[in-house]
């Protein structure tokens, strides 16, 4: 079974509307074309896969997806990022043939693209090296052990790069050089440098100085990748992990299927995650998913597929639909806008009322204080806030004109009364459209 662009372009460029009417939910429909039948299928709200049953058998070694093909061939640049427990065997220890098979691809893959590398291990590496057979739990000793295993791999990835020409570059951040924006240009400024220089960079988490990002799942390695990605603005973010895929069920169950292909990430698609744990990786589904609405959000592509695949590499840029893949929601968005959603930090949050939600997200308007229903947080003008809907979720990030106390004092109020209030008006708007990011 082979999936196609057809339905899911059709997906992408059709109306919600449109599409409804077409196919209410949960129906199917059958073509009958040469070379086999075409099937459109619904997966709960949204258009997910088109196939077909090939009426005779492909010459190539392994079926390909037309879409992914695309995707490959416009992705210039592409992130991968593997996960701790691809590069480590049952008992912890770093598996090297793992990771040369890996840096091998990642060479060949470097001969067209731009490649940059997004890897975990550091701490199971550690471990092996310190003859350790569980993770510590302090903090203290975590980042001892990071910082003895992030050398074992590097030196790992290295063997294997020289061999064919290339260099590894270790390159450490921490959360503070993303919020950064004059950091965050010059971290994208030396990933493109090393590039040119025929160097992949290998990026970590710099887990000696982390603190938050070293305990907490919301600082793993799967949104550093999608941030990495946002930050090269890379069509492509592959992740290898130990799962095949984002499932239909639970993963352990045999009629669980693998989703070949997610149009939107919806509160169904979010309720597909399992969390999962072991002794030396940490971030499961969730935090995956997680990676793959940044990435999608900025209008790019993220496949999560096994990273004990064979030649999995080659195989995705192939366009073999290994895994599942996670298709832009509409435009790319530019370079500024990026930093400004999804790496610079909130110093506050306004809470918005209906109108202002609608007016933002659906038309791309500037924020206004007269939405605002509620504000929170200690911030100067120029600070990033979030802006919250009345259910509590993000829906936008943005650079405020005001201060947090001027804010108070016309928040719920028209642009009319702030000579009044202020005893001086330089903005109409709190949040001008230009700084202003959807998220």
């Amino acid at each position: 079974m082979e999936t196609l662009t057809l339905g899911v372009a059709r997906r992408l460029t059709a109306s919600p509307k449109q599409r409804d009417s077409a196919f209410p939910a949960g129906t199917g429909l059958r073509q009958t074309r040469a070379g086999g039948t075409v099937e459109h299928i619904r997966y709960r709200a949204e258009w997910l896969v088109v196939s077909r049953s090939e009426s005779s058998p492909k010459k190539s070694r392994f079926m390909t997806d037309s879409l992914r093909q695309e995707i490959a061939a416009a992705a210039e640049t592409v992130v991968v990022k593997v996960g701790t427990r691809v590069l480590t065997r049952q008992d912890g220890s770093l598996d090297r043939d793992r990771i040369a098979e890996l840096a091998g691809e990642m060479a060949k893959l470097s001969r067209h693209r731009r490649v940059a590398l997004v890897s975990s291990g550091a701490v199971g590496a550690g471990m092996n090296g310190l003859d350790m057979t569980s993770r510590p739990r302090d903090l203290a000793t975590l980042q001892a052990v990071a910082a003895v295993g992030q050398t074992r791999l590097i030196e790992a990835y290295d063997d294997t790069l020289r061999k064919a020409g290339l260099h590894a570059a270790q390159v450490l951040l921490t959360a503070e050089d993303l919020n950064d924006r004059t950091r965050y240009l010059n971290v994208r400024n030396t990933l493109f440098s090393l590039m040119r220089l025929k160097a992949i960079p290998i990026i970590n988490e710099n887990d000696t100085v982390a603190v938050e990002e070293l305990m907490a799942s919301f600082g793993d390695n799967d949104r550093l990748a999608a941030l990495v990605a946002n930050l090269l603005q890379a069509p492509l973010l592959i992740v290898l992990s130990d799962v095949n895929g984002l499932y239909d069920g639970d993963p352990q169950r045999a009629e669980s299927k693998v989703i070949p292909t997610v149009a939107s990430i919806d509160e169904e698609i979010l309720g597909l995650a399992c969390s999962s744990h072991s002794g030396v990786g940490k971030g499961g589904m969730s935090s995956k998913l997680g990676a793959a609405k940044i990435v999608t959000s900025a209008g790019e592509n993220m496949i999560i597929a096994s990273g004990r695949e064979p030649e999995v590499l080659s195989r995705i840029m192939d366009g073999e639909p290994l895994g599942t893949l996670f298709t832009a929601q509409g435009k790319a968005v530019t370079s500024y806008k990026r930093w400004l959603g999804f790496s610079a930090q909130p110093q506050g949050k306004l809470f918005l009322d209906a109108g202002a939600c609608r007016a933002i997200s659906a038309n791309g308007r500037s924020l206004l204080a007269i939405g605002v229903t509620r504000v929170e947080g200690h911030f100067v003008k120029g600070d990033v806030l979030a802006l919250v809907s009345p259910d509590g979720r993000e829906i936008a990030r943005g650079l405020c004109n005001y201060s947090a106390q001027e804010l108070r004092a016309i928040a719920g109020r028209n642009s009319d009364d702030f000579q009044e209030l202020l005893g001086h008006c330089p903005y109409q708007e709190l949040i001008h459209r230009d700084n202003l990011a959807v998220t």
